[in-house]
């Protein structure tokens, strides 16, 4: 009988995994003993190894006999072995079933790895340990959320799953105003939430005493407006704090950029090639800015939080909903009525309020024929986000303290100059 000398590699794979899986199961099995009130688990990583390789193993006598039963046949026992496991630690007051699915999705795994699928097994084994050693980070997370933020997003999801797909994926209206299409709408809609709920969730995730610092980058994902209004009014209550607050407002203005840029990637490839560099460019001096901030030193003994809503709330995705539909129409009148002044001049006057719906309104008319031109596109997402830095910025002046304002205005200036010039440069 020949082997295929590539099944070795298959079964080193698998081999690989199991121990991976079973180095991080012995490691909190060492880490339980500590405590006296935990029991030992029932596999290490020998056990684990054997595992991967049993499930490797099984799919290649199935293989090799011709039969599905074998399969069967092997796993079946091993799944009885996995239970007695469980019985017996769960007899012992230790109800958890962590291990023993590790254990059964490892075996699962191997068979994986026979059959092929390496790159899908080294995937699945890797995600098993991320999770199992999420452990605490995890019960910390859930700890933090709100029966309002689970209902939210089970909401959302429910629309999203099953509205969506029911939508009619065609444009209606008059000519040339015929620009509305509720799926792709609604689409995009999920798209802004998901950004935004990523943010909110990274912001639950890791608790706001590792830094203001970090919590204006975060904010920044899910919202640098409401994070610039947070921290502006809090300027008030902690005016020693004025330079990490300062830090955090531009740490967020520059994550609103690459948002800007993810929206234009995800609508139109080809028009984020050509806003790529000006966009950039744009928020380089706020990135060079938060340097020196940062290396000046900043004290992050504040620890609240910025006040967000949570994005998969349906009030604020119907919102945006209806902004992007405004938006939509405003550009396209704008650009039959006035050219591309017209573009220009609503982009601005709408990207004091939001960004996003301007950047995906733009995007999507200029994917469509007889639409907007690359370099009228490009420069309209510019001109919308240098119009949002705008509208963040008064909200310091007007809301914060005079020093916040001065710490925050140069890279202010130079951010609006450096857009200002770059626009100039766009070419279709």
């Amino acid at each position: 009988m020949n082997i295929d000398p590539d099944i070795f590699y298959r079964l080193a794979t698998s081999l690989f995994i199991g121990i991976l899986v079973g180095l991080q199961r012995e490691h909190v099995s060492d880490v339980s003993r500590l405590d006296e009130s935990r029991t030992e688990m029932f596999a290490g990583v020998r056990t684990f190894a054997m595992m991967a390789l049993a499930g490797c193993t099984a799919a290649l006598l199935t293989d090799l006999g011709g039969s599905p039963w074998i399969f069967v046949a092997i796993i079946i026992p091993l799944g009885l072995l996995i239970g007695v496991g469980y019985f017996v630690t769960s007899w012992k007051s230790d109800v958890g079933m962590t291990t023993e699915i590790a254990a059964i999705a490892t075996v699962l795994i191997g068979a994986l790895c026979y059959w092929g699928d390496l790159t899908l097994a080294v995937a699945l084994g890797v995600t098993v340990t991320v999770l199992l050693s999420l452990k605490l980070e995890v019960q910390r997370f859930v700890a933090r959320l709100t029966r309002t933020d689970i209902l939210a997003a089970l909401k959302f999801a429910v629309i999203s799953a099953i509205v969506l797909p029911l939508l009619p994926n065609e444009t209606f209206g008059v000519p040339p105003f015929d620009i509305f299409n509720p799926y792709h709408i609604w689409l995009l809609v999920v798209l802004i939430s998901g950004i935004s709920f990523l943010g909110y969730l990274l912001m639950k995730f890791i608790p706001s005493e590792h830094g203001i610092s970090l919590t204006g980058l975060l904010g920044g994902l899910a919202s640098s407006t409401a994070t610039t209004l947070s921290f502006a009014q809090r300027s008030h209550r902690n005016p020693t704090l004025n330079r990490p607050f300062g830090l955090a407002i531009l740490l967020a203005w520059t994550v609103m950029f690459g948002r800007v840029l993810i929206e234009v990637g995800v609508v139109n490839f080809t028009l984020l090639r050509v806003v790529w560099l000006p966009l950039i460019i744009t928020a380089l001096p706020g990135i060079l800015y938060s340097v020196y901030l940062f290396y000046l030193g900043t004290s992050d003994e504040d620890e609240e939080e910025v006040a967000l809503t949570n994005p998969f709330d349906l009030g604020p995705a119907l919102k945006f909903a209806l902004v992007y539909i405004g938006v939509l129409l405003v550009s396209r009148a704008g650009q039959y009525y006035f050219g591309d002044t017209g573009v220009y001049v609503s982009s601005a006057l709408a990207g004091l309020a939001d960004v996003d719906a301007v950047a995906l309104s733009v995007a999507e008319l200029a994917n469509q024929a007889g639409g907007l031109g690359l370099a009228t596109a490009g420069r309209a997402v510019v001109i919308a986000a240098l119009a949002n830095t705008v509208a963040k910025g008064a909200l310091i002046f007007v809301t914060g303290t005079r020093t916040l304002g001065r710490v925050v205005a140069p890279a202010f200036v130079l951010m609006l100059a450096v857009g200002l010039a770059a626009i100039l440069f766009i070419q279709g």
